[in-house]
């Protein structure tokens, strides 16, 4: 559910420390302060719903802030993953946050919750009751729960997410190379599609494509048919044969090392590219 309001004058979308005031409704009390900036001129506002909780998103006009950092003279090569989420071509690794203790006890949870809505619902259809959701006020507690774990996982995902990207742009990296995925293509493969769903690529490219902007740091993205696993990062020798179950990339230079960093290291020295920012 969404409530699309514009300003139609000046004391709508009043800021102050704990409310706001939305037109046609009045003053709302806001629970978190801070991230509607009382300096900006607000333009319009939306309400919406989710998971019992009740949110306000503002289209806001800011003068334009020059916050161009002063950056190093390198560059820094992302390889995507499942195994784990990023692979830095200066050695740093951030983990799969889906494979961490905390993010596996929610989706435990998450899961036996489905289950039982599924139970009630399917009793239910036995007795031959059509309007489940109107009559049974258990139902509609066990759909809350159920939407409310879905946003907590949801929210631990972007967050980690936006963690990763204000740690790469800390570095200040001269450009950022990273590659073209084919998440489409990668979603047909029964075995990974789940995992790859959970991994938000595209919140990660669109948040990493913002701060880029934001801070002057030049992204680069290169095609997805370049070959970034199979080179190697020293003699630059394509190994045709590699799989994915090849965890480690051994070439006949003597290179040895981990394909994921193997392959950000290709993409840092990639000659071909498309620059995004």
């Amino acid at each position: 559910m969404k409530c699309y309001f514009p300003k139609n004058n000046k004391t709508d979308w009043t800021v102050e420390r704990h409310r706001v005031k939305v037109p046609t409704i009045g003053w709302v009390r806001l629970k978190e302060y801070g991230y509607i900036p009382k300096n900006a001129t607000v333009k319009s506002g939306t309400v919406y719903q989710r998971a019992g909780r009740y949110f306000v998103s503002v289209l806001c006009e800011l003068e334009e802030m020059a916050t161009k950092l002063a950056l190093n003279k390198i560059g820094l090569g992302i390889d995507l993953g499942v195994k784990d989420f990023a692979t830095r071509s200066d050695g740093i690794v951030h983990e799969n946050i889906n494979k961490t203790i905390k993010v596996k006890k929610i989706e435990k949870r998450l899961k036996r919750e489905k289950r039982s809505l599924t139970r009630k619902f399917e009793n239910l259809k036995k007795r031959g009751e059509k309007s489940v959701t109107n009559k049974r006020v258990n139902i509609d507690k066990n759909v809350l729960r159920v939407q409310k774990l879905h946003a907590r996982l949801a929210n631990i995902r972007i967050e980690y997410v936006k963690s990763i990207v204000t740690n790469v742009v800390k570095t200040k990296p001269t450009f950022i190379t990273v590659e073209d995925l084919n998440v489409k293509g990668m979603m047909k493969n029964k075995h990974l599609s789940k995992t790859i769903a959970k991994q938000s690529f595209f919140a990660f490219k669109t948040w990493l494509l913002t701060k880029c902007e934001e801070y002057g740091i030049e992204l680069r993205q290169v095609d997805r048919f370049y070959p970034s696993s199979k080179l190697c990062s020293c003699c630059s020798q394509k190994k045709a044969d590699l799989k994915l179950s090849d965890r480690v990339y051994t070439c006949e230079c003597g290179n040895v090392m981990d394909r994921d960093l193997n392959a950000a290291i290709n993409l840092l020295q990639a000659k071909e590219y498309t620059i995004l920012t």
